[in-house]
């Protein structure tokens, strides 16, 4: 066998091996439910929860209502998240999937933020949002953004930087799926500005290119 014969190989081994790893964030099922519990009597403990005794498990262990209940939007950013995961739907455990119900405010924002763990496809049911993501260094930064109205959908890839905000005079309403069944979030503002204990001034003032009393000002808010 030549060398480049070999070299071939490797590298189609190589990518059956990483192959699983970038299919989905969160490892496929090995049975066919796994209701996250928050106790380890009778359970065997997977994916960060413990598995109720399936010979227990009911219909309500994979269902959630309310969703239709706006979410209180008076606050700073005027949003409101309401969040359908495994630690509230303990039916998902193992399933890689989530749910979220976002309401704005006239002119509320939800800010960027990024996921770690999920992508995230929005579909728009009241309102007008302009939406967008930004891409890695690497890619150059870009900003991906749309103007969307009542059932337009828009999809913001893993771990990047997104946001949502209400352009009308009305309250808006999306409904999102992500692709964990615990995607995580990391609000840019609040993490930088609002870190415990703070980041140090001066690091902050040197990579935003600003006044370090500015930066303190900032992290005061936060």
């Amino acid at each position: 066998m030549t060398i480049k014969s070999l070299s071939f190989l490797a590298a189609l081994s190589l990518f059956a091996l990483t192959l699983p790893l970038v299919i989905a964030s969160d490892p496929s099922p090995l049975q066919d439910f796994c209701v996250g519990v928050n106790t380890p009597a009778d359970g065997v403990f997977v994916n960060g929860k413990f598995c109720k005794d399936p010979r227990i498990v009911s219909a309500d262990d994979f269902f959630f209502s309310s969703l239709n209940r706006p979410g209180n939007t008076n606050n700073a950013v005027g949003s409101n998240v309401t969040t359908v995961n495994v630690n509230n739907l303990g039916g998902l455990n193992t399933l890689g999937i989530s749910f979220v119900r976002i309401d704005y405010a006239p002119n509320g924002q939800n800010p960027p933020h990024t996921h770690p763990r999920a992508t995230e496809i929005l579909v728009v049911q009241q309102g007008t949002l302009l939406v967008g993501f930004i891409s890695s260094n690497q890619d150059g930064n870009r900003l991906f953004a749309k103007t969307l109205n009542v059932g337009d959908v828009f999809v913001f890839p893993e771990g990047l930087i997104h946001f949502q905000f209400n352009l009308g005079g009305t309250p808006a309403v999306a409904i999102a799926a992500l692709s964990s069944q615990n995607a995580g979030v990391i609000t840019i503002a609040n993490t930088i500005f609002g870190s415990k204990p703070d980041v140090d001034p001066n690091v902050l003032a040197r990579a935003f290119q600003m006044d370090v009393n500015a930066v303190r000002n900032l992290q005061a808010r936060f």
